[in-house]
């Protein structure tokens, strides 16, 4: 039954298809479709406008217009048809086209020492994935298993200056910032990461601003709540990037 109420409607101009506003979406109305947001199924939107601030070009807004009613049982049983898909298919990385997964091949010394960038004197990235930034990393992505995990918040990574060497090499690393993003979508992303895939080790680098202890205690809720086992050595990374603190736990 069709009747005029508050509903999302998405602007195709402004929208850039980065997909911030998928996971913000608790119906999972939002999917990114041929490269832009779209609203799957108008009873799937309950108009409260949740995903409106995840938006960084202003591309969604809520207007009243004449739609089907919000259903929670289609909702519910759409969200149980996603998870079946997603349990069954290959991870992909989330709903952004430039979020799928991928693995790169190390090269070899003697192959690094002919990279351009070798060449020019430039040190070759130590990345060995992507994505990687937290919420863009489904705990099934293959490269999880068996690795040395670096959870970062975003800053550390401008602030200090030999995160490459020093921490990235020879890691996996999640990265994202606990003030901007969704607190509790990291509890269950690492919860569900700790419980289900074996770990070698976790390396933990925050800085030393107030904002970015919620990261430590983020990941300790979900270390404690997946019953985890493996080592974390916690690094503290002060403003003018001098490691202030390193501590086991």
């Amino acid at each position: 039954m069709k009747k005029t109420r508050k509903i999302i409607e998405i602007d195709d101009e402004l929208c850039t298809g980065c997909g911030e506003c998928v996971p913000d979406c608790a119906e999972g109305s939002l999917q990114i479709i041929d490269g832009k947001a779209r609203l799957v199924a108008d009873k799937l939107c309950d108009g409260l406008g949740a995903c409106l601030g995840s938006c960084p070009t202003g591309a969604l807004r809520i207007i009243e217009r004449e739609a089907d009613e919000f259903d929670e049982e289609a909702v519910e049983e759409f969200l149980a048809e996603q998870k079946k898909k997603q349990e069954t298919a290959a991870p992909t990385g989330g709903g952004c086209p430039s979020a799928q997964l991928k693995t790169f091949q190390s090269s070899m010394s003697c192959q690094a020492a002919n990279e351009p960038n070798a060449q020019r004197g430039a040190a070759l990235s130590q990345l060995s994935h992507w994505p990687v930034q937290i919420r863009l990393i489904p705990p099934t992505a293959p490269f999880l298993e068996n690795c040395d995990l670096l959870i970062a918040a975003d800053c550390t990574a401008v602030a200090y200056a030999g995160l490459q060497q020093d921490f990235l090499q020879g890691r996996v690393v999640m990265m994202g910032c606990p003030k901007f993003d969704d607190q509790q979508l990291y509890v269950e992303r690492f919860t569900e990461l700790f419980k289900t895939r074996k770990l070698n080790s976790v390396t933990l680098l925050i800085m030393e601003v107030p904002c970015c202890s919620a990261m430590l205690q983020i990941v300790k809720k979900a270390y404690k709540d997946a019953g985890a086992e493996m080592p974390v050595r916690q690094v503290v990374v002060s403003t003018q990037g001098v490691l202030l603190d390193e501590r086991a736990w």
